[in-house]
């Protein structure tokens, strides 16, 4: 079991994801996905209201406020967990309430309004709570060491419940268990599919053509994130490859095809001035020496390693951009 836990500022917010479907996915994708199982449309089904009822978000959030104004010193009064299964496990629905109340008195609001929610979008159950954090007595509920106390609380679910362990994260382990090693088999695949993808295309139709052709759906916005065949969905940067390294790697590569095609032909003499001029126009690049197509190589093959960003410029290359800009400052000084 994975939990997660956020303070926010807006009871409607937090409480509007939990009761609605994302906003991403038109009414045809999430009737293209809702495969099997899998509920897009519709997603949410109330598990428990507690201390609070209404039929939207609009009705919960208003009820929130008026408690929450028992408190006005509290910054962030809202409090949003989230408790994941690993697909191997499934719950009855009591179950799942029972887990949520457990997490409930873990943090202090098992006399606070809240509802608990289970989403059917994924292929593991996993329940969201959105919580206020100011009670009836206009007391608080602490937010003291909430990550440690959500990695304490899943260990002892899991148990209780005989679900899959899974390893707290990594600064509230012991030295010993920090050597354990840790792998997401899901997310290596794609991050390899990626990178193998973008060995051997140039452009960005290509890219995302050639990765449906391998099973997944993708969509693009402001970022980038991959859909599988279990219609579990991963971010582009949660792998290493965010859509500004992937456009990033697509536009160096396009600029040493250019420059190796300018070459070329300059060798052989079969490229003639008119063609050239023509070809630099179209691509906006202007033709280099060999030692930068090698630069731009190695840039390349570094950014696939995905331990390296997306605004990664390779030393020598940029070395090399120096001297270039103080030679044209020294020139222009002269005259």
């Amino acid at each position: 079991m994975i939990g997660k836990v956020k303070k926010g500022m807006s009871s409607y917010y937090a409480i509007r994801y939990c009761l609605e479907d994302k906003k991403e996915y038109s009414e045809e994708q999430k009737q293209e996905m809702s495969i099997g199982h899998l509920q897009h449309k519709d997603r949410a089904e109330v598990l428990e209201y507690n201390l609070c009822f209404g039929s939207n978000a609009r009705e919960l959030a208003n009820q929130f406020k008026e408690v929450e104004k028992l408190s006005r010193r509290v910054e962030k009064p809202v409090l949003h967990i989230s408790l994941s299964l690993a697909p191997e496990d499934n719950l009855t629905k009591n179950q799942l309430i029972e887990l949520s109340q457990e997490c409930a008195k873990e943090f202090g609001i098992a006399d606070n309004q809240y509802i608990s929610v289970l989403h059917k979008d994924t292929d593991h159950q996993h329940i969201h709570i959105a919580a206020n954090r100011v009670g009836f007595d206009g007391k608080v509920a602490s937010d003291k060491n909430d990550f440690k106390r959500m990695a304490a609380l899943c260990r002892r679910l899991e148990q209780q419940y005989q679900l899959k362990e899974v390893l707290s994260p990594r600064k509230f382990l012991s030295p010993k268990e920090r050597l354990l090693p840790r792998q997401d088999i899901r997310k290596d695949k794609l991050r390899t599919d990626i990178r193998q993808t973008l060995e051997k295309v140039n452009q960005y139709p290509a890219f995302e053509q050639h990765m449906k052709a391998l099973g997944y759906k993708v969509i693009k916005a402001r970022g980038i994130c991959f859909i599988d065949d279990k219609k579990v969905k991963i971010k582009g940067s949660e792998v290493g490859f965010s859509l500004a390294k992937i456009e990033k790697i697509l536009d160096l590569k396009q600029q040493l095809d250019v420059q190796q095609a300018m070459r070329k032909q300059s060798q052989t003499g079969n490229y003639s001035r008119s063609g050239q001029q023509m070809l630099m126009q179209n691509s906006g690049y202007e033709p280099a020496g060999k030692s930068t197509e090698t630069q731009l190589s190695n840039i390349i093959d570094q950014l696939l390693k995905p331990e390296y960003g997306a605004n990664y410029v390779s030393p020598d290359l940029n070395e090399g951009y120096k001297r270039k800009k103080k030679k044209k400052q020294h020139l222009s000084n002269n005259f």
